[in-house]
């Protein structure tokens, strides 16, 4: 397991990251004044209404009286900026913090926040056509976040990270060799782990779509597998600020 602390990989085509920092606040919003309740318990209610429930989403089940606030597949995104507690939280928003800003500028706002709820949803179908009855709720940013993860693999797999290795120890590793840790992990733990609290499903879909649109929903021009590990963009062409 790593941990992503920082990366060396300036900005080429936008000045700020905007939305990923808006993510980044909304998610951090959610947990602390709506799905907490103003820092109390978490609300079993919202994680209902708003948290994708396989069963429900396929019709097997319904929510009970009261509980129900959204059409069942709008649940596909809305579960996304809900979070399990601090530390679900807090893992989930550091890789987007590390890798969401250069998959923005590959991008484009706009299409950044498309294509980051597009592999929150794909994410979440993966989840549910894998347990199609489970009637425990899906929350977190993690699928989507995997797609983030699987887009800079594409744009830049090459750049060094840090990160922590096994949570303790910090290391400078190339994202291909962190990144593929990360997801081998995923694999091996679909086909052994009995830990049914995590949705491993929804990390595979969400990083398998990120991999797929990332090709499509780049901004014309922007290379993939990019080979210069210094983190200086690859071609000098002037910058720009445009969504």
């Amino acid at each position: 397991m790593f941990l992503p602390i920082a990366d060396a990989n300036p900005l080429e085509h936008v000045r700020h990251a905007y939305v990923t920092w808006a993510l980044l606040a909304l998610n951090l919003f959610v947990f602390l004044a709506l799905q907490h309740g103003a820092f109390g318990a978490v609300s079993e209610a919202g994680t209902l209404a708003f948290g994708t429930i396989p069963a429900v989403v396929t019709g097997e089940a319904v929510l009970p009286e009261g509980y129900a606030r959204i059409p069942a597949p709008f649940s596909l995104v809305t579960y996304m900026f809900l979070h399990g507690g601090w530390l679900h939280l807090i893992g989930n928003m550091t890789f987007l913090f590390v890798f969401g800003d250069n998959v923005e500028d590959a991008l484009g706002h706009v299409r950044f926040l498309a294509f980051y709820l597009l592999c929150g949803a794909l994410a979440a179908s993966a989840h549910v056509l894998a347990n199609p009855a489970s009637e425990a709720p899906l929350v977190g940013a993690s699928g989507a976040v995997a797609g983030v993860i699987a887009a800079y693999l594409v744009l830049h797999p090459n750049i060094r990270l840090w990160a922590l290795v096994l949570m303790k120890i910090p290391l400078r590793v190339p994202a291909y060799w962190a990144i593929g840790a990360w997801f081998t992990l995923q694999i091996w733990q679909i086909l052994v782990s009995q830990d049914q609290d995590t949705a491993w499903w929804a990390h595979v879909g969400g990083f398998v779509a990120g991999a797929l649109l990332v090709t499509v929903m780049r901004r014309p021009g922007v290379a993939l597998l990019d080979t210069d590990p210094s983190g200086v963009p690859s071609r000098q062409a002037p910058r720009k600020n445009e969504p």
